[in-house]
């Protein structure tokens, strides 16, 4: 059945959300945030878990001497806890041509489409801030992460509008939005991710060096990683429209080992640079992907 996402009142179902949103969106590590929330903060605060001793100072608050200690050690030691904060949370859209391909009566971009309108819904319902970057060969949409339920509204709009078009430019996109964003932050890209390796490697590292905790949806087609056409197909380049006609038996094993090294390449990359990576098949139903996504978190 094909999705039909030119509404934004239609973009989460409503029975997903309700499953999911038992589920909290969990951040890995340190973030920085605004104001109070529910995600541990690299600065110390007073919250109900504690986080270690220090010595007391000439104006620190006598309330958080710890008298136990004192009795012990004849010296005076404050406790400190770990301050509580928002999570900042960026999506970034890949809406370029290859983004179009559908399977399964989906298209990777609804697909992606889908997937953000309930994590954002999640995220904002928890009192989390998100934006959105949406791209093809250049940056189309760029909305700051905000929280209030207008601003929600603002991001469904763009995401019921978004069509498939143009050639991908990811890498300049997420070079720039490691930049941009001075403090620590969850991004979330969705991607079909058809450009060189070691480039899109070179912008996870970047990503992690500025700190952020960066997860990346990698969309395929079980026809994309199989082949497994039985007759000459035409094949044709959704983002420069170029084609070529072939019979996949005479080039199916080949094919299968450049993309397996591809996609290893990949893995290993995310590996070494500590990226939250996730294979997904469109073929697959979006509420599982995204509940396994939000209970490993929640672990």
């Amino acid at each position: 059945m094909s999705l039909n996402i030119s509404d934004k009142n239609n973009l989460v179902d409503p029975e997903v959300l309700a499953r999911l949103s038992r589920l909290p969106m969990c951040a890995r590590g340190l973030v920085e945030g605004s104001f109070s929330g529910m995600h541990r903060s690299p600065h110390r605060g007073a919250s109900v878990e504690f986080a270690q001793y220090r010595k007391y100072v000439p104006g620190d608050d006598v309330n958080n001497i710890d008298w136990r200690v004192y009795a012990k050690t004849d010296r005076f030691y404050i406790k400190e806890f770990e301050a509580d904060t928002n999570l900042r949370c960026y999506f970034v859209i890949d809406s370029s041509g290859s983004m179009g391909f559908e399977s399964g009566g989906i298209s990777k971009l609804e697909y992606a489409v889908r997937s953000v309108a309930v994590l954002a819904q999640i995220l904002v319902q928890q009192s989390d801030t998100v934006g959105l970057q949406c791209f093809s060969d250049g940056l189309n949409f760029d909305i700051p992460a905000r929280g209030s339920a207008k601003h929600l509204g603002n991001i469904f709009s763009v995401l019921s509008s978004l069509k498939p078009s143009g050639e991908t430019k990811i890498v300049k996109v997420l070079h720039d939005l490691a930049e941009k964003i001075n403090r620590r932050a969850l991004i979330l890209v969705f991607s079909d991710f058809f450009t060189e390796v070691e480039e899109l490697l070179d912008c996870f590292q970047h990503m992690k060096h500025r700190k952020h905790d960066l997860a990346v949806f990698h969309l395929l087609s079980e026809a994309e990683t199989d082949l497994n056409f039985d007759r000459a197909v035409r094949f044709m380049c959704m983002e420069t429209n170029y084609s070529i006609v072939t019979e996949p038996a005479l080039i199916r094993n080949d094919y299968r080992k450049e993309f397996n090294a591809y996609m290893e390449r990949m893995k290993q990359g995310c590996r070494e640079f500590h990226v939250d990576y996730r294979k997904v098949f469109i073929e697959e139903s979006y509420d599982k992907t995204l509940a396994n996504f939000l209970l490993e978190r929640a672990r």
